[in-house]
This record gives C-alpha cells, sequence and structure tokens, in this order.
C-alpha cells in the first residue's frame, strides 16, 4: 500500500489549496470502513491533527482549522481530500495524508509541502 499526495505548494495569505491522497495498492473493502485523516509538521515541531474523518463520515478538526479546512473522501477512487480555504501563513507545514485500517494498520503518506507567504 502506498499513499500518493498531491496539490501543495505555495500560496498567498487568504488564498486556497486543494490536497489529494490516492491509496495505491489498497482494496476498496479495506479503504472503506478505515479512518482517514490530514496531519500536518511545522519546522521544529511535532506532527499534529489537522483533519479526521471516520467511516461515517464524522469529522472531527483541530481548533485552528475549523471553518477554513475541509476532509472528504472518495470510497469509488481510494481518495481523500483537504480543501484548504483562507490561508495563513500559521498553515506553511508539511502535510500528511494517514489511513488506519479496522486492524489498527496505519499508512503514512510521503508529505507534500504547503507553503502560505504573507
Amino acid at each position: 500500500v502506498q499513499l500518493v499526495e498531491s496539490g501543495g505548494g505555495l500560496v498567498q495569505a487568504g488564498g486556497s489549496l486543494r490536497l489529494s491522497c490516492r491509496a495505491s495498492g489498497m482494496i476498496t473493502s479495506v479503504f472503506n470502513p478505515a479512518t482517514l485523516a490530514w496531519y500536518r509538521q511545522a519546522p521544529g515541531k511535532q506532527r499534529d491533527l489537522v483533519a479526521r474523518m471516520a467511516s461515517g463520515a464524522t469529522t472531527d478538526y483541530a481548533d485552528s482549522v475549523k471553518g477554513r479546512f475541509t476532509i472528504s473522501r472518495d470510497n469509488s477512487r481510494k481518495m481523500i481530500y483537504l480543501q484548504m480555504n483562507s490561508l495563513k501563513p500559521e498553515d506553511t507545514a508539511v502535510y500528511y495524508c494517514n489511513i488506519v485500517d479496522i486492524r489498527g494498520s496505519n499508512y503514512w503518506g510521503q508529505g507534500t509541502q504547503v507553503t502560505v507567504s504573507s
């Protein structure tokens, strides 16, 4: 299984980006009930949860991104998305997608850089 992220880049404050993550090699019966998430890690800081979505579409978000970021999934394509609006310089970080399947196996993407300029 390989998680392949895309969509990062450089954007001005107030702008938007959409991150995508494809679960390559994961069968649908494993992906569909899994919990999906996005984390981020800024230089010199720990990796923190940004947004999470359970199989039943229940979501939770870090307080710092509530109302600005939206996590979504496309089970048919085994894709995870993170729509990021009203970006701030403090959102600058490497963003990682994460999947935890129902057996507790944990998968990580390689990370994609998001840089927000002021």
